[in-house]
């Protein structure tokens, strides 16, 4: 049977630096990183970062997306180690607001077109 991706919104490969921030809560410090995301969509990434984060875990990211800077709160979704021994987190937006989502948009358009993509 052939693998179908369920996804409801595309992903598009891209490669930014991004600064997570991951509040410890009453118990612990918070944890503070930089990473990458590997892909981006309207409503996530995959971001690939030294620091192991479980499921569940909340973090507020700022996220460099061509000229904009996208601060944006998410949650760990996915959580693996790829073969470099990096952590690959698949983290769901949370609190999205217009600005948010303006930022998003205009960087997965200019995406498709770079790339000749037809919305």
């Amino acid at each position: 049977m052939a693998n179908e991706d369920k996804r409801r919104f595309p992903r598009f490969n891209s490669l930014n630096l991004s600064y997570v921030l991951v509040d410890g809560g009453a118990d612990e410090v918070d944890k503070q990183t930089m990473g990458r995301t590997l892909d981006v969509s309207e409503v996530g990434i995959r971001l690939e970062t030294h620091l192991p984060l479980e499921i569940g875990r909340e973090m507020l990211l700022s996220i460099g997306l061509e000229d904009d800077v996208l601060d944006i709160r998410g949650r760990v979704v996915h959580s693996s180690q790829n073969k470099e021994g990096k952590n690959e987190l698949g983290v769901e937006f949370l609190d999205k607001d217009a600005a948010a989502s303006e930022i998003l948009i205009k960087f997965i358009k200019a995406f498709r077109q770079q790339r000749g993509i037809k919305e």
